[in-house]
């Protein structure tokens, strides 16, 4: 009997081990058969030096902030050296304690994660994660092909760890995560989830992010769903860095209480900083890489190259010119609802209900909903039935998003009520973008009020009316001109009709200097200057100063009935600011490769466009402006409509070259103001010119536009780190033209006396 017990017991024995031994054998062939590329290949050595990743391409601020990226995956790699060393310890004490001791497998844990069926914890590497990340694209759900994956990631491994550090190891893990929400690799996850780059990650910010590791969605900080199950894997993060020893027990139970907190500061092409420059650099880069390929002949690509954008924006100028629109039209748009209560064509005036459904119809064939509808072959009786069905929708609104049930044709109508506005900043000397704002939410109103849009500019133009009377005939401010109707006679500059603009206060008499015409915005001195010097000279000067637009040499574009940009309208300020030398705008330095290689480098070009005296005599006009003219109520303290002025009084006691321009019916407000190292454009209005004030008290450019302008220098002056100039213009060594035209208004009495409203409908064409 005990043999036989014996006996069994010997080939039991015999049995486990080749089971054993089996196992192994078998285990190895799979090793070696994945090895030599029988289940497919394996990557290549070059492979592994430079895995393929898709790097998202970075537009850099001339501050040094990252303003967005275009990316198929929105990706930017870090190094070692600049992730936290309270990351790594994070991440090593949760997904690998033995990191630095395996050489790609943990065997020890793979034996346990047999042993207890996985219950005890995963078995994969940190380096068998980024084999993964690398070279897999997705898990397979069929059993012997997930198991050959496994084989594949397990050499991969090895492979990873002959060739890399584990600094570097670790590095490339955390670049190659994701984490939802547009957020690929750490610094993405740390910018999207707490606003800042990797190496600013406190303690409790980094276990956020390595408790997402195990899985994104569901233990993602953001989502409502998951925010309990973040919080719990965060806390095991925090004990599984006492258990190895990272921080004390006492330090564990601390931060477990504290809440989960962080700051959501999503990435997409409509979120952050300059969304409207960003598209408009998107479309210029793709035409860039055309002409510019690669020495092997290839074409870089925007979103996957890696690219380094370095771009003329200020970061912090363009979250004071955002911050400055948003404020102002949040205001502004509460008194026009308002007004057109009342308005039985809100939100239009001047319109018949033919007219007025027109609008909505090229408005609804316009939209994207319609376009992709008739390319899909529906027919207008569809799409008429799909525009007039209620469905659930977000909606903008100046006080957030708001979740609402309304029909396509209606939210086509609300949308119509929504004035829109554009600022663009420009240093001078450089050419430089420093600021461009066009629009007022760039999700809801993609239109580019900046570059796109082109509207008509009403008295802003007249500075160059009167810039060519000074360039070509030697005017001074203190000439004197008859404030009397003026009248160009029919057949001249081939005018069909007599033309006799008529002033906006209706009131004529007595003379005025050209300093007092310009701040009081004369229209029947400006249409005598323009007989003076004509219409094609007037024309070739503005030209010259940046409007690249076609101007119709006619006498009435002395008062602003063209349409032009903004971009056109502040480079041509600009040019007055810099003595009469206009330089190109510039929104780019340079651009690198993925390595920090100079691919190109931009330098504007510049041309003279008047005499440094004559730009110098300008801006000494333009100044008049803001000292007793539209734009008097920069500098005083009280005003009637104080209320719809936003952030009303501003009191700048500095120089300011300005010039307000309303259209006619008060359809644009526009404000341009000049200091000696920024120029500042603000356009305001309804996307259709039927959309507007009632009055000129609201409607005026100094109304809707200059407030923006106002809002905007106050951020800029109070940042000392900008340097934005409070001094005067710099006088040229020798100035001809007499500009003293009597005692200037002292500091303290500037637009003072002035309690009337200084009204500017100028556009009697």
């Amino acid at each position: 009997m005990a043999k036989k017990e014996q006996t069994n017991y010997k080939k039991y024995i015999k049995r486990f081990w080749i089971l054993v031994l089996g196992g192994f054998a078998s285990l190895l062939l799979l090793f070696l058969l994945t090895s030599w590329g029988v289940f497919g290949a394996l990557p290549t050595f070059e492979e592994l030096e430079n895995p393929q990743k898709n790097l998202a391409t970075e537009v850099i601020s001339s501050d040094g902030v990252t303003l967005g990226k275009y990316a198929f995956q929105n990706r930017t790699p870090v190094g070692y050296k600049d992730l936290p060393e309270n990351l790594i310890k994070a991440l090593i004490a949760t997904e690998d304690e033995r990191f630095y001791d395996h050489s790609g497998i943990d065997f020890r844990g793979t034996a346990r994660a047999v042993v207890k069926m996985g219950k005890g914890g995963g078995a994969s590497t940190i380096t068998q994660q980024l084999a993964k990340n690398l070279f897999t694209k997705r898990a397979s759900s069929n059993t012997f092909k997930r198991i050959m994956q496994k084989a594949k990631e397990w050499i991969v491994a090895i492979k990873l760890e002959r060739q890399y550090t584990k600094n570097e190891i670790i590095a490339m893990y955390l670049n190659t995560q994701g984490f939802l929400f547009n957020a690929v690799g750490i610094r993405s996850a740390a910018r999207i989830y707490f606003g800042k780059e990797p190496k600013d990650l406190d303690l409790q910010e980094s276990a956020i992010l390595v408790a997402m590791l195990k899985n994104p969605r569901q233990f993602n900080p953001y989502r409502e769903v998951s925010k309990k199950k973040s919080l719990g894997r965060r806390n095991v993060v925090f004990a599984q860095m006492a258990k190895n020893g990272f921080i004390s027990e006492q330090e564990k139970d601390s931060l477990q209480k504290l809440p989960l907190k962080i700051n959501f500061t999503p990435e997409s092409h409509n979120d952050g900083y300059a969304t409207y420059f960003r598209e408009y650099l998107r479309a210029y880069l793709k035409k860039w890489v055309k002409n510019n390929p690669k020495p092997n002949g290839e074409l870089y690509n925007i979103n996957r190259d890696g690219l380094k954008i370095y771009v003329t924006i200020d970061s912090r100028m363009q979250k004071y010119a955002q911050e400055a629109v948003y404020e102002h039209m949040a205001n502004l748009q509460k008194y026009f609802y308002k007004e057109h209560k009342k308005n039985k064509t809100a939100p239009f005036y001047d319109l018949e209900d033919e007219q007025i459904e027109m609008i909505y119809n090229r408005a609804r064939r316009n939209s994207d909903r319609y376009k992709r509808m008739k390319k899909a072959g529906k027919s207008e009786k569809y799409i008429d039935s799909a525009f007039a069905a209620k469905t659930e929708m977000k909606v903008f609104s100046w006080k957030g998003e708001i979740d609402t049930i309304m029909s396509p044709n209606d939210s086509i109508k609300y949308y119509k009520y929504f004035l829109r506005s554009g600022l663009l900043s420009i240093e001078p000397q450089t050419g430089h973008i420093k600021a461009w704002v066009g629009g007022i939410n760039h999700k809801y109103f993609k239109y580019d009020q900046v570059e796109q849009g082109k509207r008509q500019v009403g008295s802003t133009f007249k500075p160059f009316v009167y810039a060519t009377a000074i360039n070509q005939l030697r005017m001074s401010p203190c000439d004197k001109l008859p404030n009397t109707p003026y009248t160009i006679p029919k057949g001249k500059y081939g005018i069909p009709e007599e033309w006799t603009p008529k002033n906006s206060d209706k009131e004529y008499g007595g003379e005025l200097t050209l300093k007092e015409a310009l701040a009081k915005s004369i229209n029947v001195i400006s249409a005598n200057l323009i007989d003076q010097v004509s219409p094609a000279n007037v024309v070739r000067l503005a030209q010259s100063a940046g409007i690249e637009s076609k101007i119709p040499q006619a006498p009435s574009i002395a008062l602003g009935s063209v349409e032009l940009s903004l971009m056109e309208m502040t480079s041509a300020y600009a040019t007055f600011a810099n003595k009469g030398l206009r330089v190109e705008p510039n929104m780019l330095t340079r651009i690198e490769d993925k390595n920090g290689t100079v691919l190109a480098e931009f330098t504007p070009k510049t041309k003279e466009v008047m005499s440094e005296e004559s730009a110098y005599v300008i801006l000494d006009l333009l100044k008049g402006v803001t000292l007793a003219g539209s734009g008097v109520r920069l500098r005083t303290k009280d005003h009637y409509y104080k209320d719809i002025i936003t952030g009303f009084p501003y009191q700048f006691t500095n120089p300011i070259a300005g010039k307000t321009g309303t259209t006619q019916n008060h359809t644009d407000g526009w404000f341009m103001g000049v200091v000696p190292n920024l120029a500042t454009g603000v356009w305001t209005g309804g996307e259709d010119r039927a959309t507007h004030f009632e009055k000129i008290a609201e409607g005026q450019g100094a109304t809707m536009s200059l407030p923006t302008w106002a809002l905007f220098m106050k951020k800029v002056y109070a940042d000392k780190s900008l340097n934005i100039s409070l001094e005067d213009f710099e006088k040229p060594e020798y100035v001809g033209i007499n500009i003293n035209c009597g005692k200037e208004p002292k500091e303290d009495e500037k637009g003072e006396k002035t309690t009337k409203v200084i009204e500017e409908d100028d556009t009697d064409f």
